[in-house]
């Protein structure tokens, strides 16, 4: 790689508020500070870095943006150094879809997703835990992110979608290299894109001969709203979507509350007393601990809670700050594993909302399930650290534990 192709070093940040940096080693570290301080000083805060980008703070300022089809476009969904032109190649319909062509492309990807489609998935994803945990239960230390979290969600995605678990190391690499090093590196991304549709020609050129019974399969026969079958490119950019949206999200996810647990004995010591409260602390998790950050992109000049937008402009549509709004959610920086009322944004607000909520839930509810039933005796082990992905989605990379009681 040739030093212009060389990632830019973004300075540190030394004043959130005019110059703030979401890949800043702070942020990555410990984001929920930061939002306070800007949530204190304005509703929506710019920055000049990443070519211009607005970040809403509070819960309005979010999902006013969200709800905004008009004046924001979903065309493109991570803040980056760059903007490259919009192409086919890196769409992901829905989720880089505006109106009118978003609904018809999201309605095609939910019946995959429904609740009884869930509970049907459920066993594997109960084996594919269990799998795991046999592999080390009996060491005293483990890195619960490399061993546990990471590997649930990439295996349940590949089982739906027909192609082999043993890849899951391929999706997690080609992942990493989208959602982090891509932000600053355009060479890691697209080198990411060209091998994973190179994949999926594969499987998708194999059903062509041998239909299957799986994700893959139910896309190539589905239809678009005049009747006819999906060009190749948006089959592609779904799946891509898929692999991509249903596995860094929800072992982030799994793996903040594992730490939130290994941490917090008392919360820890009710949910294996009170299983049946597991749900609801799961939803209480994912507002504590939203892992994704979405962005959009001013395409018409407007005001969000007063505050004036302009087109050229990104938007960095944090859901995690919105989650820890305090006019929202009384206690908002406290996690309350019983908080009845909880109308919290970890799964997006508006026509983006998640297509795989319920799997998400779905698949955290089984991993604390299991892993607690199996191992009540847990804690962060003080040789180790945490490690925190930068960038979209934010999760525990590095997660060592001590399992057992302490001596």
């Amino acid at each position: 790689m040739s030093d212009v192709d060389q990632p830019v070093a973004h300075p540190p940040v030394t004043d959130w508020v005019h110059d703030f940096d979401h890949t800043d080693p702070q942020w990555t570290e410990d984001p929920f500070p930061i939002w306070d301080e800007l949530r204190a000083v304005s509703p929506v805060v710019h920055t000049k870095r990443f070519l211009g980008c607005y970040l809403p703070t509070t819960y309005e300022a979010v999902r006013e943006i969200a709800n905004d089809t008009e004046h924001f476009s979903s065309r493109r969904i991570i803040v980056r150094d760059v903007r490259p032109e919009i192409t086919s190649r890196n769409a992901a319909p829905p989720i880089t879809s505006d109106p009118p062509e978003h609904k018809p492309a999201k309605q095609l990807l939910l019946p995959p997703f429904t609740p009884d489609a869930m509970k049907k998935l459920e066993p594997r994803v109960r084996a594919i835990c269990n799998e795991l945990i046999d592999d080390f239960i009996a060491e005293q230390r483990v890195d619960a992110a490399a061993r546990y979290t990471k590997h649930i969600p990439v295996r349940a995605i590949a089982h739906m979608l027909g192609i082999p678990e043993s890849d899951s190391d391929l999706f997690i690499n080609w992942i990493h290299m989208i959602l982090e090093l891509g932000i600053k590196d355009e060479s890691k991304l697209l080198q990411a894109v060209q091998e994973m549709t190179a994949y999926f020609s594969g499987h998708i050129e194999a059903r062509k001969s041998k239909p299957t019974d799986d994700l893959i399969s139910y896309l190539m026969n589905a239809r678009d709203k005049n009747g006819n079958p999906l060009e190749d490119t948006h089959v592609m950019g779904s799946l891509r979507l898929l692999l991509i949206a249903g596995i860094d999200t929800t072992w982030s996810a799994i793996g903040s509350s594992l730490w939130h647990l290994a941490k917090t004995p008392a919360d820890r010591e009710r949910l294996i007393a009170e299983p049946g409260l597991i749900p609801t602390a799961v939803e209480e998790l994912l507002r504590a601990y939203s892992p994704v950050t979405m962005a959009r992109e001013v395409v018409k000049e407007t005001t969000v809670s007063g505050c004036p937008v302009k087109p050229g402009n990104m938007v960095l549509l944090s859901f995690p700050a919105a989650n820890r709004d305090p006019t929202m959610f009384p206690d908002a920086d406290k996690v309350v594993i019983d908080r009845r009322e909880n109308r919290h944004a970890a799964f997006g607000l508006g026509i983006h909302r998640c297509v795989g909520s319920n799997l998400a839930r779905m698949e955290m509810q089984v991993a604390l399930e299991e892993w607690l039933k199996r191992i009540p005796d847990f804690r962060l082990d003080p040789a180790g650290t945490v490690t925190w992905s930068q960038g979209t989605v934010r999760g525990p990379r590095q997660l060592p534990f001590l399992l057992g009681k302490a001596m």
